[in-house]
């Protein structure tokens, strides 16, 4: 499974991928996370401020990937080309033939106005595709011009609205990686492939917290599976 992420802000990934469940899957190459940065699709990066001097005098900038919008409005609207060169790229990297339509990565926009994301489209997606290109937002939006060079969906995780993608990308990842044979180690630790509740319970049976004994339902201890999975059930509700 290979991650394409088109981002502004790459680093901000770097603690989540760093740690636990996504970054064993990382070093056991089950998973593949790739990043394109738009600003290193735009031509001439570096510029001199209006100060003028020297690099080491900090008086360079990067060249910026966002513009007002046109008709007036709030924010900056992110450029379209310098998207546009990140997609292509991701999917050349993808090495997959773009006239093979059933082989062609999934691109997937991030927006707060997009199609519901749920575990049932994580496990389609992944079935069908090994490659997923993920469009990251920022500020005001992308450039809607992108949308009409790509065949893209846009999805949503909720119904709010961030100051950028790449939370729900981190979000969308996680899910779908979830999915994939041998990251969990255990395909029973998919919630949905059991009945799970909120309420559980480990050692140690019994303890104490300000004079008060909280203790595990006995009904756990029991042995009876047929029983705990109707107290699980009963608790799902």
């Amino acid at each position: 499974m290979h991650f394409h992420l088109v981002t502004l802000f790459p680093k901000s990934f770097d603690s989540y991928l760093g740690e636990s469940i996504l970054k064993r899957a990382i070093e056991d190459r089950k998973i593949k996370v790739s990043f394109y940065n738009p600003r290193d699709f735009v031509e001439n990066k570096w510029t001199k401020s209006a100060k003028g001097g020297l690099p080491d005098q900090q008086s360079w900038f990067r060249k910026r990937v966002d513009r007002p919008p046109y008709g007036g409005g709030p924010g900056l609207v992110i450029e379209a080309l310098p998207i546009v060169q990140a997609i292509e790229s991701a999917i050349k990297k993808s090495k997959l033939a773009p006239r093979t339509k059933s082989l062609a990565p999934k691109i997937i926009f991030l927006s707060p106005r997009g199609k519901q994301f749920t575990n049932d489209y994580a496990k389609k997606t992944i079935k069908k595709y090994k490659n997923i290109i993920l469009v990251c937002g920022r500020y005001e939006g992308i450039d809607a011009r992108v949308k009409k060079i790509f065949k893209m969906e846009e999805i949503s995780v909720g119904p709010f609205v961030l100051t950028g993608g790449e939370l729900p990308a981190m979000l969308i990842m996680d899910v779908m990686s979830r999915q994939v044979p041998g990251i969990l180690g255990n395909i029973n630790s998919l919630e949905e492939h059991r009945v799970s509740t909120s309420e559980i319970y480990t050692r140690p049976e019994v303890f104490n917290y300000k004079g008060k004994s909280y203790r595990v339902p006995k009904i756990l201890l029991s042995g009876n599976h047929a029983e705990i999975e109707k107290w699980k059930r009963e608790r799902k509700k």
